[in-house]
């Protein structure tokens, strides 16, 4: 176990230490107002972390604080790591990121689009080209989510007991058949659709490596880094210092994300050995390993002396690749994805990447890439900033919250230089 600290004040990293506290002011306010149980917020410059800060409870009912070494859910900010994996399998030629999928995964030999009806009435049409592993890595592959309700083929992941990704029961290899069957909503590499992929791509890891996919990610990304507080289950050791996940009892108001109450919801099985390994979404993490691995990629593949990535494999990561250099607003035609958080946005190797600031919905500076996950977890790196932010919290809102933009603003007005 290894706590986060802070390094240096605010004003020796650039930083204002005013604007600072009109972050955390506005962050205690929604602890306060029960709008999410308490918060962990970090912000570094040059690797060295300026203001780290703690309020509220991890647990509500037992009055547990959250602390440093606060153990969080961070769902899709998995999917960063899932890229990273993929990427050094590349880097040692065990596969290419042009390599179809059927490759590797013989089931989804001869995807099919879907073409139109519902239900058994839907008419496909054979894709225009093979699925690519680069397809996967930026969310163009034609897949989707179960849980949209936008589109026939969510619908179809429905009817085939994929309301949370994977049928209940099933591990990665077995639910990898259930994806394989289902049609694609387009060609591949055409659109972008955030979508079930990086589980995909945990599968993938897995065939090419000969190992499941918990053991390569410790034994190749979260050893070396010395993340060891990261992984798909939490020890005994580990338990009292998970945080709690909450739910929203209502939606957001004109008030603010929830704008009331919040209560206890079951999250990802952590005690023990998951069955289904999630690429996507399946881990857990401390404040101190999410800016280990935000500073592998700040430092373009390289942490203390270990080099995992070769930073022109991490330039290809945080570039964005949607096609024609669209943002995701205009390249993800599907509804979900059409809200002014994603005007100005494209989207790398599992991570969002601001292509023009100009256009974004809060303050961003261009190239700046990150991710978020499902319980209002969020990081992103500002290279031209030299900047590293994470925000952890774990409540799964109803609809959108809001606090993204608001959180880029405030951190937007810290920044002296």
């Amino acid at each position: 176990m290894a706590r986060l600290r802070q390094d240096v004040e605010p004003d020796e990293a650039g930083l204002d230490a005013k604007a600072l506290d009109r972050l955390d002011r506005h962050l205690a306010r929604l602890v306060d107002d029960g709008r999410i149980p308490g918060y962990l917020v970090s912000l570094a410059r040059g690797g060295r972390v300026a203001h780290l800060t703690t309020y509220g409870r991890r647990d509500m009912a037992a009055g547990l604080p959250v602390e440093s070494d606060t153990l969080w859910r961070i769902y899709s900010m998995t999917k960063p790591v899932t890229a990273v994996a993929v990427l050094l399998l590349a880097e040692e030629g065990r596969l290419s990121l042009d390599d179809p999928l059927e490759r590797h995964l013989p089931a989804f030999a001869d995807p099919r689009v879907y073409v139109s009806g519902s239900g058994d009435d839907v008419v496909t049409r054979p894709a225009a080209g093979p699925v690519l592993l680069r397809h996967l890595l930026t969310h163009t592959a034609g897949l989707t989510f179960a849980f949209y309700h936008a589109h026939p083929v969510d619908a179809l992941y429905r009817a085939a007991g994929l309301a949370s990704s994977v049928p209940p029961g099933a591990d990665l290899a077995e639910t990898m058949d259930v994806y394989a069957r289902l049609p694609l909503q387009f060609d591949p590499g055409t659109q972008w659709n955030y979508s079930v992929a990086s589980n995909v791509l945990g599968r993938v890891v897995e065939v090419v490596s000969g190992q499941p996919l918990d053991a390569f990610f410790a034994e190749r990304i979260l050893g070396p880094l010395g993340m060891t507080d990261t992984g798909f289950e939490v020890t005994d050791e580990q338990a009292g210092r998970l945080a709690e996940l909450y739910g929203q009892t209502n939606a957001d108001t004109e008030a603010g994300p929830g704008a009331g109450a919040i209560e206890p919801i079951a999250g990802l099985p952590l005690r023990g050995r998951p069955r289904f390994l999630s690429g996507s979404g399946g881990l857990v993490a401390s404040a101190h390993d999410m800016h280990r691995f935000m500073e592998l990629l700040r430092r373009r593949g390289e942490l203390d002396g270990v080099r995992l990535l070769a930073p022109h494999t991490v330039d290809q990561m945080t570039r964005n690749h949607l096609p024609g250099g669209a943002d995701l607003r205009s390249c993800g035609s599907r509804p979900a994805h059409d809200e002014p958080g994603n005007d100005g946005v494209g989207f790398g190797f599992n991570v969002s990447v601001v292509i023009d600031p100009s256009r974004t919905q809060a303050p961003s500076g261009l190239g700046t890439y990150g991710w978020s996950g499902v319980a209002t977890t969020t990081f992103w790196v500002d290279p031209a900033r030299d900047l590293t932010f994470q925000f952890m919290t774990q409540v799964r809102p109803k609809t959108s919250l809001r606090l993204y933009p608001e959180l880029k603003r405030l951190v937007h007005e810290a920044v002296l230089d």
